[in-house]
C-alpha cells in the first residue's frame, strides 16, 4: 500500500460536514468514501466529465454520510433572498451552519475559479467592516432588501478560514443558479444531532452495499441526456480527447477533476484497507494510480497519453465492482 496522501485538495462538503461534527468526526478521507463518490465516473450529458458516480451529487453523499456516521441533521432550502438570510441569521445564533451548495466563482474572496462548492457559515452581522469581529461583538439585527451592507463570515475549506464576504454577494452565490444538480437553492444544514452510536469502521462496512451499487450503475436517479458511467464515461472521454479537448473541458480536469478523482480513489483504498477488504483496497489503489498519472499530460498537451490513461482506467470500475 502506498502512503496515505496528505495535502490540499477540493473536498469541500467533506471538510464542512467535518467541521459541523467536530470531535466526533472521522478524517476527511473516511467522510469522503462514505459519501460513495470514489465509486464510479460520469460524463454527464456525453460531454462533462467527473470522476464520481453515474447518477451521484454531492447532496445525495452528505445525506448519505450523516446517515452513515449516526447523525441527523436539519435541512432547509428555498424561499426568497430575506426569507434565506432569515433562516441564516437564526441559525447561526445557535451555531455553526453547512451552506451549500454555492457558486464558488461569485465568493469575491476567492480568486478565480468556479464551479459548486461548501462553506461553513460563523456569523452574519449587521457591520460591513465586522470581519471576524462579527463572531464575537456582532448583532444579527434585521435586514432588508439583499441583505444591505451586513457582512457573512465563514470558514471556506477552500484554504479560506474566518473569510468574509457581504451578505449581497453571499446570497448570489448560495442562490446556486449555475449548480445544474441543484433544484432549489438557499441550501443548509445546521442542528447536527447524534441519533445512535456507532464507529467509523462500521460506516465504512455499512457503505459497501451502496458503494457497489453505484458502481454498478443505478437507474432509479435522473441524469441529464447523453449522460454516460463507469467504463463507458472513460472510453467516451478517450475519444473526445483524440478528437480534440475544448479549453473547457481541459480546464475542468486539471483543475479539479483528475485531483480530486485520485485523491477519492487514494481515500478509498486507504479506508477499504482498514476494514479488511484487501482486494478492493488494491483495485481502488490501481485506479487512483491511473487517474493521478493523468495530470501531467493534461497541461502539457500529451493527448495520447491521456487517451491512453483512460482506456487503462475503464475495466477498473468492473474489477472494483467485483471486488466488492
Amino acid at each position: 500500500m502506498a502512503a496515505m496522501y496528505l495535502g490540499s485538495g477540493p473536498y469541500c462538503y467533506a471538510s464542512s460536514l467535518a467541521m459541523m461534527l467536530g470531535p466526533a468526526a472521522p478524517e476527511v478521507g473516511a467522510i469522503e468514501t462514505l459519501t460513495g463518490s470514489p465509486f464510479g465516473m460520469q460524463l454527464v450529458g456525453g460531454s462533462q466529465p467527473y470522476f464520481d458516480p453515474y447518477a451521484w451529487d454531492p447532496e445525495i453523499g452528505v445525506d448519505a454520510a450523516v446517515e452513515l456516521l449516526g447523525f441527523a441533521c436539519e435541512r432547509s432550502h428555498g424561499g426568497t433572498p430575506e426569507e434565506a438570510l432569515g433562516r441564516l441569521r437564526a441559525a447561526c445564533e445557535r451555531g455553526p451552519v453547512m451552506a451549500g451548495p454555492v457558486d464558488m466563482a461569485l465568493l469575491p474572496y476567492t480568486p478565480g475559479g468556479g464551479g459548486d462548492h461548501y462553506v461553513v457559515v460563523l456569523a452574519v452581522t449587521d457591520d460591513p467592516t465586522a470581519g471576524a469581529a462579527g463572531l464575537v461583538g456582532g448583532t444579527p439585527g434585521s435586514a432588508a432588501g439583499d441583505g444591505g451592507g451586513g457582512t457573512v463570515v465563514v470558514h471556506d475549506p477552500h484554504g479560506h478560514p474566518f473569510a468574509t464576504l457581504p451578505v449581497a454577494d453571499f446570497l448570489a452565490a448560495w442562490r446556486a443558479d449555475a449548480v445544474e444538480y441543484l433544484d432549489t437553492s438557499y441550501v443548509m444544514r445546521t442542528g447536527f444531532v447524534r441519533v445512535r452510536r456507532t464507529s467509523v469502521t462500521r460506516a465504512l462496512h455499512d457503505s459497501l452495499p451502496a458503494a457497489a451499487r453505484w458502481l454498478e450503475g443505478r437507474d432509479d436517479l435522473p441524469v441529464p441526456p447523453g449522460t454516460l458511467g463507469g467504463a463507458d464515461a472513460a472510453l467516451r472521454l478517450a475519444e473526445l480527447v483524440a478528437g480534440g479537448l475544448g479549453p473547457d473541458v481541459r480546464g475542468l480536469l486539471t483543475h479539479f477533476g483528475v485531483r480530486v478523482g485520485a485523491r477519492r480513489l487514494a481515500d478509498a483504498a486507504t479506508w477499504l484497507g482498514s476494514v479488511g477488504r484487501a482486494e478492493a483496497a488494491a483495485v481502488a489503489e490501481r485506479q487512483a494510480r491511473v487517474l493521478g498519472t493523468l495530470q501531467l499530460p493534461l497541461v502539457t498537451g500529451d493527448d495520447a497519453a491521456v487517451v491512453a490513461g483512460l482506456r487503462r482506467l475503464a475495466p477498473g470500475y468492473a474489477a472494483l465492482r467485483a471486488a466488492l
